[in-house]
C-alpha cells in the first residue's frame, strides 16, 4: 500500500474541522438565550397633602428601582412631591455636604439660596439654625481654642428639633477613638431615651405618626421625618487626623470630636423663617457672605444664642410652642426642588434653578 500523501492528510483534517466548526454552531443556535432577570421596579406614592402630586403614583427609575437598596451606599428612589413634573429620581440617602440645606465640617453651611458660608458659634453653646412659628431647630456646638488662636474652631455635636408640643434631640456621643463598628447617635423623645435599634432599616415612629426615625446605614446614619415640615439626614463621623494636620486644628489624641453631618430638606417654612440657616430661606434674604471668598463666614451668634438645645428664648427666635400656624407657610415650598451644582468659580459658587 502505497503511504497517503501529506497533501491528502491536510485534505483530511480540513474537512474534519469544518464539520465540528458546523455542529458547534448548530449546537449554540439551538441553545436557549439565558433568561435576563428582570428587575422590578417600585412604585411609590406622595403623601403630602400640600403637594400638588398628592395620592400620585410614580415608578421608580431603572437605575434606583428600590426606595430602600440593600446596600446603603447605593442610592434609593425617591418621589419629589414637590417638583412640578412629580417625577422619582435616585439620590444618596445620606447627607449631600455639597447640597443645598447642608451643615458640615468646621461647620460649612449651604442656605437655602445655594450660597456656602461657614459660622463658628462658640464651644458648647447652642445656637438656632431654624426658627419658624412651627419649627424650631437649634445644634449645639463643641470645639476647642488651640494656644494662639482668637477663635473656637467647633462642630455641630447635637440637634434639637421642637415643632407643636413635641420634641427630639439627636446627638453625637464623645468618642476617645474613633471606631466606625461602634454607634455614636443617642436619641431623646419628649424628655425620654429613645432606643433606635442598630440595623440598616431599623425604624420608629412617634404615636401620632407624625415623627419618624430610620436608620440608613447599620450604625451612625439616620433620616429624622417631620411630616410635612422637614426632611433632615444625619451622620456621625470623627475630626481626623488628616483634617486636623490640614486646617491645623490640633485635635488631642483623647478626643475624636464625634460630630455631626447633617442635610435639611424643608417643605412648608413661613416667610418669617430666622436662625442660621433658617434665614436664607427667605424671599427678602440677602446673604452677607461675600464671593469670591474662600471662607466666608457669616455672624449672628448674639442673634441665635438659645440658653439649651431645647428652648427657643433667642434673640430672633419667632417659634411658638402651641403650633401657630404661619401666615403663609406655602412661600417657600419651592426652595425643596432647588437644583444647586458648583459654578465655575469653585467651591463657593453655586448656580440654583428651580
Amino acid at each position: 500500500m502505497k503511504p497517503l500523501s501529506i497533501q491528502f492528510i491536510l485534505i483530511i483534517l480540513c474537512v474534519l474541522v469544518s464539520l465540528l466548526v458546523v455542529q458547534q454552531t448548530e449546537a449554540v443556535k439551538s441553545a436557549k438565550a439565558p433568561k435576563v432577570a428582570k428587575v422590578k421596579r417600585q412604585r411609590i406614592m406622595c403623601k403630602n397633602r400640600r403637594s400638588k402630586c398628592f395620592h400620585k403614583h410614580v415608578t421608580c427609575p431603572i437605575e434606583c428601582p428600590k426606595v430602600k437598596p440593600a446596600d446603603s451606599r447605593t442610592k434609593g428612589c425617591f418621589l419629589d412631591c414637590y417638583s412640578p413634573k412629580c417625577e422619582a429620581v435616585c439620590r444618596t440617602r445620606k447627607p449631600n455636604c455639597n447640597g443645598p440645606g447642608a451643615a458640615c465640617y468646621d461647620p460649612r453651611f449651604i442656605g437655602g439660596d445655594g450660597i456656602v458660608f461657614y459660622f463658628h458659634g462658640r464651644s458648647n453653646e447652642h445656637f438656632a439654625l431654624v426658627s419658624d412659628p412651627n419649627l424650631q431647630i437649634n445644634a449645639r456646638f463643641i470645639g476647642l481654642r488651640p494656644a494662639g488662636r482668637t477663635r473656637d474652631y467647633t462642630w455641630i455635636q447635637a440637634l434639637g428639633l421642637m415643632f407643636g408640643s413635641q420634641n427630639l434631640t439627636v446627638d453625637a456621643t464623645k468618642a476617645r477613638i474613633w471606631d466606625d463598628q461602634v454607634d455614636h447617635l443617642e436619641f431623646s423623645y419628649n424628655g425620654q431615651t429613645l432606643l433606635l435599634p442598630d440595623g440598616h432599616f431599623s425604624e420608629w415612629t412617634s404615636p401620632d405618626s407624625n415623627l419618624k426615625l430610620e436608620r440608613t446605614s447599620n450604625k451612625n446614619s439616620v433620616t429624622v421625618a417631620i411630616s410635612e415640615l422637614v426632611e433632615i439626614t444625619v451622620n456621625v463621623v470623627p475630626v481626623t487626623k488628616q483634617d486636623s494636620e490640614l486646617h491645623n486644628y490640633q485635635i488631642p489624641s483623647n478626643d475624636s470630636f464625634a460630630h455631626l453631618e447633617v442635610q435639611f430638606r424643608f417643605f412648608s417654612l413661613s416667610s418669617e423663617v430666622e436662625g442660621v440657616l433658617g434665614r436664607t430661606y427667605r424671599p427678602d434674604f440677602e446673604n452677607p457672605a461675600k464671593p469670591g471668598v474662600e471662607m466666608p463666614v457669616v455672624g449672628g451668634a448674639d442673634k441665635y444664642k438659645t440658653s439649651s438645645l431645647l428652648s427657643s428664648d433667642c434673640e430672633s427666635c419667632v417659634f411658638s410652642a402651641g403650633g401657630i400656624g404661619a401666615k403663609d407657610s406655602s412661600l417657600l415650598m419651592e426652595y425643596g426642588t432647588l437644583d444647586c451644582t458648583s459654578g465655575n468659580g469653585g467651591g463657593n459658587e453655586f448656580v440654583c434653578r428651580k
